[in-house]
């Protein structure tokens, strides 16, 4: 995937990006690899995607890093950066993948799904 676009929008909102994406696609248009994750209130997105989340994103879409790696250079315990991870799974904006790490078990790491992510907000 190429672009994860995180918006606020509307359930109308939603319907017209169905109806041209639907439109483009009969015309044989090209599609660019783009996700979509809408959240109807601005104020919800920000709880979900909190400065700690995004420097989490931020941190493994520079390179994929371990667990253990992210609570070195964001300064978080293990257990907040586990349940982070978690829910930016859920969402689809990170996935993780599991390796042997000889004499210390197994190691958890953690990249994004997509080089880039745009937030747009819209108030009002």
């Amino acid at each position: 995937m190429s672009k994860i676009v995180i918006r606020t929008d509307d359930l109308a909102g939603f319907f017209d990006r169905a109806k041209d994406a639907a439109r483009r696609a009969d015309q044989g248009q090209s599609f660019e690899e783009t996700a979509t994750i809408s959240f109807e209130d601005p104020q919800q997105m920000f709880n979900v995607l909190s400065d700690a989340r995004r420097r989490l994103m931020a941190e493994v879409m520079r390179e994929p890093k371990t667990i253990n790696e992210l609570c070195h250079s964001l300064r978080r315990h293990r257990t907040a950066i586990t349940k982070d991870v978690g829910l930016l799974e859920r969402m689809g904006l990170l996935i993780s993948t599991r390796q042997s790490n000889p004499g210390h078990g197994i190691q958890k790491t953690v990249s994004s799904v997509a080089p880039r992510i745009e937030l747009m907000a819209t108030l009002g």
